[in-house]
């Protein structure tokens, strides 16, 4: 799998570009701004771009997805959890504060579990939900990426709506600090490095 890592929008989002190298087949985690350089990547590696796949909801990490998806005719991916929560009325007014723009509805709705091929790859869908309802980790041996989930010796924020910091914890402990430790940590931001391992987080984290 390649993967490229670009820091996006107005919010410094780490947007990922992971892609089959057999099969020029990608996928775009998290496009939150910067649309043309995202555009522009995918078109110097003559990638074909199936899916946008969303960690969750909050509008720095989605406000691509519209212009990317007309651009592409790719399909948005979105945790069930997460496509209900960010439907509702209230909870797009109160993030309608930040001024960027709303996803298009989620084409995709995956749940736990659920497998995401592009070409010859493939993500496995981790629900963590704690900074969201919704909220997801997508792994594909070595690499995770982990959202707003994990940092780089952080963890999410759980003051938004939805938010909560003890299924954040329950859901680092249970579903990534399980994880082979030589795993590859590819956060939503670049708040303390730009990747980490399980290994490294489990062990200095001062959150978890």
């Amino acid at each position: 799998m390649k993967i490229q890592q670009l820091t996006v929008g107005m919010m410094g989002v780490c947007c990922y570009i992971v892609s089959c190298e057999e099969t020029g087949k990608a996928a775009i985690i998290d496009p939150g701004g910067d649309e043309d350089r995202i555009l522009a990547a995918c078109q110097d590696d003559g990638l074909e771009v199936l899916y946008i796949i969303a960690t969750h909801g909050h509008p720095d990490h989605v406000c691509g997805n519209g212009p990317i998806q007309q651009a592409t005719g790719a399909e948005i991916i979105m945790h069930r959890a997460d496509g209900e929560f960010f439907a509702r009325d209230e909870v797009r007014q109160y993030f309608s504060m930040l001024g960027l723009a709303e996803s298009p509805p989620p084409d995709i709705l995956v749940e736990d579990h659920d497998v995401i091929t592009f070409g010859n790859q493939s993500l496995k869908v981790l629900h963590t939900p704690g900074h969201t309802p919704g909220s997801i980790c997508l792994y594909g041996a070595p690499n995770c990426f982990t959202g707003d989930t994990l940092f780089v010796g952080g963890v999410g924020r759980t003051d938004f709506p939805g938010g909560s910091t003890s299924e954040l914890l329950h859901s680092i402990r249970t579903r990534l600090l399980t994880l082979p430790p030589e795993t590859v940590v590819w956060p939503g931001h670049g708040y303390g490095g730009s990747r980490s391992t399980i290994g490294e987080e489990a062990g200095s984290n001062p959150y978890i």
